[in-house]
């Protein structure tokens, strides 16, 4: 079109932002200069040219530190020559958000510091949101109905209008049609599990759900373990079976063609599910399950069913998460970390209507910090010696004691995401959740409250 550099670049830089989605440095993606100058010669030279102009910017702003501009480069020099993607997102775009306040927040202070120091005023949060049509108005249409009836139909083009239906927690009818609704949405998905999986769920138990891609960080390993604790305390005695809660615990994940310890957690759960389910001595009361393929057209189903949702990933680790908003937008209460948007969740729906556990942010970097053994978790908490020595046993793989030796010796000897460290206080935060489910009608005025407070995660706001 004829423009000169400097004004074409000028143009580019207001027309652009960047929203990051993660915090993994595996995600932040990193392009060897040899692949791009193969594949895309003409893209490399104009990287270089704005690495170029950006770095004599740096140098103006900070003279003589020349370590600070090395820091901030584009292009990084080591291990390899490789263009750093997410240094030259933030250097092209107005604006760079996160999307959460925590991963905003660890994002400037963290993950692009040096950039957020030099452009305090480029740095901002958006939230996520869900779109409502979806996730509400046509994945559960007896919720829908049941508000509309309650508080008009205006609510599913300005989510905020929920908070009109607070006062329906106090009233008894509304609460017995709500647990009828949540019963009903249990009945379709026991139908859509047996006709597509085969699998058979007692729809009158707790539906305890994780459902989100199958990474370390998000700790479905948690999970796992506390499956095979209860296991554990029933076959011991320690735990009388007329005493454990109902649950049917349903986890849904896929996990990345090449990452072998999610394939290997994948099969762990469901090989403690093949236990787990057929032993004659839990009658019943704990179901595990495991649908293949798990996706949105699933997700539809399952998510207006759900009691529990686990959010239970490392604190600073999750950027947001929308699964999170989606289980309380229909009325499921959540078990979680302060991580990503749970704090905000936790924050609109009270901390009296959220299960919270677990180290917040900093409380785990100084874990790390002061260097972390998770072996002494190990030896000192008999729950969890016994829960991973069942596993190294073969009691879950019909007597090989090889086969999830990978799993726990990782958890015993290295556990970066600090399962060991958090496992107690998750306990201790399902034992809550256990006496909570309990009073059926309690339950279901904090659902109803999850409900009406979870306006602001509206993909229109976002």
């Amino acid at each position: 079109k004829g423009f000169a550099w400097d004004e074409a670049w000028a143009v580019t830089r207001k027309c652009f932002a960047y929203t990051c989605h993660t915090l993994l440095p595996e995600a932040l993606e990193v392009w060897p200069t040899e692949l791009l100058g193969r594949l895309l010669p003409r893209h490399l030279e104009i990287i270089y040219q704005i690495n170029d102009d950006f770095l004599t910017e740096v140098r103006a702003a900070y003279p003589g530190d020349e370590l600070k501009a090395r820091r901030m480069s584009i292009v990084g020099e080591h291990p390899e020559r490789a263009v750093r993607m997410a240094f030259l997102a933030t250097v092209a775009g107005a604006k760079v958000n996160g999307v959460a306040e925590l991963h905003s927040q660890l994002l400037r202070d963290k993950v692009l510091d040096d950039f957020a120091a030099l452009w305090p005023e480029k740095f901002t949060n958006v939230t996520n949101g869900i779109t409502p049509r979806r996730f509400m108005r046509l994945a559960n249409p007896p919720l829908s109905r049941l508000i509309t009836e309650a508080i008009g139909s205006g609510w599913v083009t300005d989510l905020e209008r929920l908070s009109e239906l607070e006062p329906f927690a106090k009233d008894a009818e509304f609460l017995r049609r709500f647990q009828e609704v949540k019963g009903r949405n249990k009945r379709r998905l026991a139908g859509v599990l047996e006709r597509r999986d085969g699998i058979v769920i007692d729809q009158d138990a707790m539906l305890d759900v994780m459902v989100k891609r199958l990474h370390e960080y998000k700790r479905q390993m948690l999970k796992v373990l506390h499956v095979v604790t209860q296991y554990d305390q029933v076959l011991s005695g320690e735990l009388k079976v007329e005493d454990l809660t109902p649950r049917t615990v349903i986890f849904g994940a896929k996990a990345a063609p090449g990452y072998k310890m999610a394939k290997d957690i994948i099969w762990l759960i469901n090989s403690v599910a093949t236990v787990v389910n057929n032993d004659p001595k839990l009658q019943g009361k704990l179901t595990v399950a495991f649908p293949a393929n798990y996706n949105v057209t699933l997700a539809e189903t399952l998510i207006p069913a759900a009691d529990l949702s686990e959010q239970i990933s490392l604190a600073g680790k999750e950027a947001s998460g929308t699964g999170n908003m989606k289980f309380a937008l229909n009325g499921a209460l959540t078990i979680g970390t302060l991580d990503g948007a749970n704090v905000e969740i936790r924050d609109l729906v009270g901390e009296e209507n959220f299960f919270l556990f677990g180290m917040d942010e900093p409380a785990v970097a100084a874990t790390v910090d002061a260097g972390y053994h998770p072996t002494a978790y190990y030896e000192q908490n008999t729950s969890l010696r016994r829960a991973l020595d069942l596993i190294a046993s073969g009691a879950f793989s019909g007597g090989d004691r090889h086969a999830f030796e990978p799993i726990v010796s990782n958890l015993l000897y290295q556990d970066r995401f600090l399962v060991l460290a958090d496992y107690q206080a998750y306990l201790d935060a399902q034992a809550e959740v256990d006496l909570a489910y309990a009073d059926k009608d309690e339950w279901s005025r904090k659902a109803i409250l999850n409900v009406a407070r979870s306006g602001f995660f509206s993909s229109d706001r976002s």
